[in-house]
């Protein structure tokens, strides 16, 4: 089913959200798309924030979660918590392949460590998102990216057109900060991810090579694929990390 997405000027329309404050720029996603804007969740460290301004607006919101097939069993707990406090629409969408047969296949003997941590992203985390959307086929997305994660994310704008993925990706949190975060989520009483305690800052998938515990004075997504150049998991890029191409 292909969906009429409205021309927006963009350069306007981004003027104007920059002085807008995050829950705003939700209010005004679901003035302008209704019930064609989705979202998306990994259900991380402070994935409650953006969860909480978007029902608000809209109650029964799809929010689409990727299983890799290597998630945290904390992130599931996590998942459920949320959805049951908040009585989330939840669309997940699973790899295609068998966990243990992928690590078999793809010759990664050690399960705790990826060798080859781009293949594993296209086939088991990009390939999942590509078909929810092209399934779902939204005129818009809400996505929880900030400016301040990572350089690739400093020139991002609020409102983007993903000729990926055929819809606009609005960034409400774009220009937030930690400290926003967690007044936010203090003010609203918002969990974070039961991980944080334990020094997880940013999580994705389980393996050590993926994500890790951040230390003293590191910066929160140093966990993140540590020594590794890779600063994305690829659903926030331009091109789709494409499992045909891997």
């Amino acid at each position: 089913m292909s969906v009429l997405v409205p021309e927006l000027d963009l350069p306007e329309i981004n003027q104007m959200l920059e002085t807008r404050t995050p829950p705003q720029i939700v209010e005004w996603s679901g003035a302008q798309f209704g019930d064609e804007l989705v979202m998306t969740s990994s259900f991380g460290a402070e994935s409650a924030v953006l969860l909480h301004m978007a029902v608000h607006v809209n109650p029964r919101i799809k929010i689409i979660m990727v299983d890799t097939g290597y998630l945290f069993p904390e992130t599931w707990q996590f998942m459920e918590q949320l959805r049951r406090r908040f009585d989330l629409n939840v669309w997940v969408y699973r790899t295609r392949n068998d966990p243990i047969k992928y690590l078999h296949d793809a010759g990664e003997e050690d399960p705790t460590w990826r060798q080859d941590i781009e293949r594993c992203c296209g086939v088991n985390k990009n390939e999942p998102f590509d078909r929810a959307i092209r399934e779902l086929a939204p005129a818009a997305w809400l996505r929880g990216i900030r400016r301040d994660q990572a350089d690739t994310r400093k020139d991002r704008k609020i409102v983007e057109w993903s000729k990926r993925n055929n819809c606009y990706a609005i960034s409400p949190l774009l220009t937030w900060n930690s400290r926003q975060i967690g007044q936010y989520m203090k003010e609203h009483q918002l969990p974070y991810h039961p991980l944080v305690e334990k020094g997880y800052l940013s999580i994705g998938c389980n393996p050590l090579s993926c994500t890790r515990a951040v230390l003293p004075g590191e910066d929160p997504r140093a966990g993140r694929w540590a020594g590794q150049s890779k600063v994305e998991c690829g659903l926030h890029l331009d091109t789709s990390l494409d499992s045909a191409k891997l």
